[in-house]
Formats: C-alpha cells, sequence, structure tokens
C-alpha cells in the first residue's frame, strides 16, 4: 500500500468509532437509503425483459491470451448460440470474455459493473442498453441472482468465491431455485471441492446433498452442455 491508501485505510476506521449525533445519522442513513433505492430500481427496469441469461463470473485479471479468457468467451459464444444471454460483472478479464463472446454471435450481452479504486472499468462488448453500474456490491448480487438462469464459474479470486458461495447458499436454502451452478477447470477447483468433501462435509456442516448443487466440468461444450441438460429435464427451451 502507498502512504496514500494507508491514510485512506486509517481514516475509514477512525469513521468507524467516532461517535455521531443523530442529526448527522440520520442525514447519512437517509441519503444512503434513496441510493440504494436508486440502484434496485434501475436494474429491475432494465434487466426485467432481458430473457433467459446465464451469468459468467471469473477473474478480473484474467489477461486476454490466457486459456480461460480464451474458454470464457467461447462459453458465451455457444450460451447465445443455444438461444441464451450473458450476464457478466461488466469489467475486464472473464467478464469481458464472456461480453465478448456474447456480443460476437450477436446475443445479448449484460454487464453489472461496479465501482472499485482499483481493476474494474466496463468492457466495450456489452449492450449500451444492458450496462449497470452500481455502488453496491450487495444491490449487485440481487440482479445477478435475480436475473440468471444458471452460473458459470471459471477461475477467480475473492471476488468469484463470493459470487459462486453467495449462488451456491441461496439455492441450498431454497432462496432461489435450483439453477445450474457450473465450475470450469478441474484442476483449479479440485483443491476445494476436496475440502469441501473432506472438511465442512466430513463435519456434517453440509449435507451430502448439497454436493449435487454443483458441479465441476473441464471445457466449454461440457459447461454449455451442463445448462442444456437441466433445462431439457423440464421440458423448457431457452424460448420460455
Amino acid at each position: 500500500m502507498t502512504n496514500q491508501e494507508i491514510k485512506k485505510q486509517e481514516e475509514k476506521i477512525r469513521r468507524a468509532f467516532k461517535e455521531r449525533d443523530w442529526s448527522e445519522i440520520k442525514s447519512a442513513d437517509s441519503w444512503a437509503i434513496f441510493k440504494v433505492m436508486s440502484e434496485f430500481v434501475e436494474g429491475f427496469e432494465k434487466l426485467a425483459k432481458i430473457g433467459p441469461c446465464v451469468s459468467i463470473f471469473g477473474s478480473a485479471r484474467t489477461p486476454r491470451n490466457h486459456k480461460h479468457y480464451q474458454m470464457a468467451e467461447e462459453i458465451a459464444a455457444k450460451l447465445v448460440r443455444h438461444g441464451y444471454g450473458v450476464i457478466t460483472g461488466g469489467g475486464p478479464g472473464i467478464m469481458e470474455a464472456g461480453n465478448k463472446g456474447a456480443h460476437s454471435e450477436g446475443g445479448k450481452s449484460v454487464g453489472l459493473n461496479i465501482v472499485l479504486p482499483f481493476e474494474q472499468f466496463n468492457n466495450i462488448y456489452i449492450d449500451r442498453d444492458k450496462l449497470l453500474t452500481f455502488d453496491y456490491f450487495f444491490v449487485r448480487k440481487v440482479m445477478f441472482v435475480k436475473y440468471s438462469q444458471g452460473f458459470v464459474v471459471l477461475p477467480g479470486g475473492f471476488g468469484t468465491m463470493d459470487e459462486f458461495f453467495e449462488a451456491l447458499t441461496l439455492i441450498q436454502t431454497n432462496k432461489i431455485g435450483r439453477f445450474p451452478i457450473v465450475l470450469v477447470g478441474k484442476d483449479y477447483w479440485e483443491g476445494l471441492v476436496d475440502w469441501i468433501k473432506e472438511t465442512l462435509l466430513a463435519n456434517k456442516y453440509v449435507s451430502p446433498e448439497d454436493m449435487d448443487l454443483f458441479c465441476v466440468v473441464e471445457n466449454a461444450t461440457e459447461a454449455v452442455q451442463v445448462i442444456d441438460d437441466f433445462y431439457s429435464k423440464y421440458l423448457l427451451s431457452p424460448n420460455f
């Protein structure tokens, strides 16, 4: 961290312990509520009619010449050819690859961008009328799970893990439908899956049937096949 970044962090910590009077609290929190409401309203209005879509998650740091970038682009293109739109976090890396693949096939390309101090900026492959920019992570995550009929997760960091476990938890607790969650890249995910089995499952913090809430595949064809198989089981097509 630079000295300036350290000072900003220290100021945030100090503010958390600072006593505020009621007028300060009321004013600040009231404006925050209106900002949150405006983000929800804009998201609902723009996404209400996008039709069946699959969210693609993955690292913003993935370079364009990386195999995971190319795989995400291929997955998105295949999804569009199979009748789905694509939703990403709207930024660079895997997100850009997902939007690029959807855009290349003329499909719906949605970007849910987030204001961050680094890494995040919206990519150029998002449909103009389907780009949203959020200040609040929790509002953005609501949009992901409310308007997605499936989740494809490529390798990534803390943000990707957050998105994966958010979707997994909501499905496990029946807060959303049992949509398919597909982890792509066996070498990357096998350590996490082994830990879930050997630690969470062994200690009975999750149930054996919870292991069926997601699957791990190796390539783009397998990833899209999982989505297709899921909906064909319910006699549904992407045009529902």
